[in-house]
C-alpha cells in the first residue's frame, strides 16, 4: 500500500472468517436581491441571486422558517466534470466528461448543528457547537432531514424511502441533496484547475490537515517549490462560513466536512450528460469536498470519496438544494445493494502498520479475543469490515473511503481510531468498541 496516498488503517474482519456568510438565527427577508456578479473573466456568471423568501417557482427565493440559511440561484449550464489526467493526485474513478445541469438553488453553508437540531431534536455530531457543521450523520439521516423540514414546512418531500430503496421525486418543492454534478459544478464556480482557489490551497482559505498542502508528498524534505506551504491544522471543524466563499457565494466547499451528495458511488457514464443522477443501485454513496483532517488533494474539486449510506463518520455532513423549476427527467429510484450474510467463525484480525503503532494495537485486540493476525491479501466479498486505526491527529482521513471503495462488496462497520498508541486508555477503548460491534471478549 502506498504510504503516500493513504493513512495505516486496519481492517477487523468478520464471516466465515469473522471478519460568516451563514449563521444560525432567521434569514432577513429584505436583505434578499442580485449579487455583484464575479469580475474575473474566467467565470462564467450561473450566480443569479441570492434569495431569502418566497416559493422556489417565483423568482423570489426560498427562506424556511427553520434555521435561516439563505439559498443561492445558480444559473445551469455546462462543464467538465472530473479532472484532466495531468492534474496531480487524481484518482482513476475522475474521468473527465461534459456534463449539463439545470438551475438549481444551493446553500452557501453546510447545514449547522442548530440547524439540525431544530428540525430532528437531537444533536449527533462529535464536536459541538451552534454554528458548526452537523456531522456524524449518514446519509440515510441527511435524507431523513430534508423530508422533514420539508414537511415541517409545509414542502413536498423529494424522497420516498422503502425497503432497501430511495425514491427521488424530482418535480417535489421540498429541500433534497444535491446531485455529483450540481456540487462539483458549484464548488468550481467556473473555474478547471484542483480547487477554486486556482491550483493550490492553505490553511487560511480553508480548514484542512494544513501540514498537507498540495503536492507536499513529493516536497516533504525540500519545500522550495511548494505554492502553499504548510500551516495550521486546528484538529477540529470550525464554524460554517469562517472563509472567503467561491466566486459564486458558496462557503466550505473545499475542507471543514465532506459533504453528502445523492448519487451512489460508480464509474461515470460519459453518456449520461443532462443532469446526471449516478448509478441507480450501488452500496456505496458519495460525498464531496473533503474534512477537517483530510490532506490537500482530497480536498480537490473533482476528488470523490464514498461511504455505505447508514455509515456515520465526524468529518462527513451535508448541505441543501432545492428546484428552481421541475428537473427533467422522470422520478430516480436508487435501490442498495442487499449486503450478503457473514458466515460465523473464528476471529481474523487484518492490519497494516506503517511505524508499529496499529501493530500494538492489533496485538492487542488478539490478546482479548484469541483472534489471529493475518496480512491484508484477502477477497473481502461478503465479509464485515470493522476498522482500526493508530493516528497522531487525523483519526481515519480518508482510510475509510480508501476501504469503501476497494472493497464494495463488503460491509463496513464502527471503526476504531485511537491515538498513537492509546496509552493506559486503549485497553479499554478496544473492549468498548469490540461491545459496540458484538464482537465477544474472552
Amino acid at each position: 500500500m502506498d504510504k503516500n496516498r493513504f493513512y495505516s488503517f486496519s481492517v477487523f474482519l468478520l464471516s466465515a472468517v469473522l471478519l460568516a456568510g451563514c449563521g444560525t438565527g432567521t434569514g432577513d427577508a429584505e436583505t434578499g436581491g442580485s449579487l455583484s456578479p464575479s469580475q474575473n473573466p474566467e467565470h462564467p456568471e450561473p450566480l443569479e441571486q441570492l434569495v431569502t423568501s418566497g416559493s422556489a417557482g417565483s423568482g423570489q427565493g426560498i427562506q424556511g422558517e427553520i434555521g435561516g440559511d439563505e439559498f443561492i440561484l445558480v444559473a445551469g449550464g455546462s462543464f467538465d466534470m472530473g479532472s484532466p489526467e495531468s492534474e496531480a493526485w487524481r484518482s482513476n474513478d475522475e474521468t473527465q466528461h461534459s456534463v449539463t445541469v439545470d438551475d438549481f438553488y444551493l446553500s452557501p453553508c453546510e447545514v449547522t448543528q442548530y440547524e439540525y437540531r431544530q428540525v430532528m431534536g437531537a444533536n449527533p455530531s462529535s464536536f459541538i457547537g451552534e454554528n458548526l457543521p452537523v456531522e456524524m450523520v449518514s446519509w440515510l439521516d441527511a435524507v431523513n432531514y430534508c423530508n422533514t423540514r420539508s414537511e415541517k414546512e409545509g414542502l413536498e418531500p423529494a424522497y420516498e424511502i422503502g425497503d432497501g430503496t430511495i425514491s427521488w421525486n424530482r418535480s417535489a418543492s421540498g429541500y433534497r441533496l444535491p446531485t455529483e454534478a450540481e456540487w462539483e459544478y458549484a464548488c468550481r464556480a467556473g473555474t478547471v484547475t484542483p480547487f477554486n482557489t486556482q491550483t493550490s490551497i492553505s490553511a487560511e482559505e480553508t480548514n484542512y490537515w494544513g501540514d498537507y498542502p498540495y503536492m507536499i508528498e513529493d516536497n516533504y524534505f525540500s519545500q522550495g517549490n511548494l505554492e502553499t506551504k504548510p500551516g495550521v491544522y486546528r484538529q477540529i471543524t470550525t464554524a460554517v462560513g469562517s472563509f472567503q466563499p467561491n466566486a459564486w457565494g458558496f462557503y466550505d466547499m473545499h475542507g471543514n466536512v465532506g459533504e453528502w451528495v445523492w448519487d451512489c458511488y460508480g464509474s461515470y457514464d460519459s453518456t449520461d450528460s443532462e443532469n446526471p443522477t449516478g448509478p441507480d443501485n450501488g452500496t456505496r454513496r458519495v460525498n464531496r469536498g473533503g474534512g477537517w483532517n483530510d490532506f490537500a488533494k482530497n480536498l480537490r474539486s473533482a476528488y470523490r470519496a464514498a461511504m455505505p449510506e447508514d455509515n456515520k463518520s465526524y468529518n462527513i455532513g451535508f448541505r441543501l438544494a432545492r428546484n428552481a423549476a421541475v428537473l427533467s427527467g422522470a422520478a430516480v429510484t436508487s435501490k442498495s445493494r442487499e449486503k450478503e450474510e457473514g458466515g460465523s467463525g473464528r476471529v481474523l484480525i487484518a492490519y497494516f502498520s506503517w511505524g508499529g503503532n496499529t501493530r500494538g494495537i492489533a496485538r492487542e485486540i488478539e490478546r482479548q479475543t484469541g483472534a489471529d493476525l493475518f496480512e491484508i491479501e484477502y477477497d473481502l466479498t461478503g465479509k464485515i469490515i470493522i476498522p482500526f486505526c493508530s493516528h497522531g491527529g487525523g483519526r481515519f482521513g480518508q482510510s475509510l473511503t480508501a476501504i469503501a471503495k476497494l472493497a464494495p462488496a463488503a460491509e463496513i462497520r464502527e471503526g476504531l481510531a485511537i491515538s498513537y498508541s492509546g496509552g493506559d486508555r486503549m485497553p479499554g477503548g478496544v473492549t468498548e468498541w469490540l461491545e459496540q460491534n458484538g464482537i465477544d471478549t474472552q
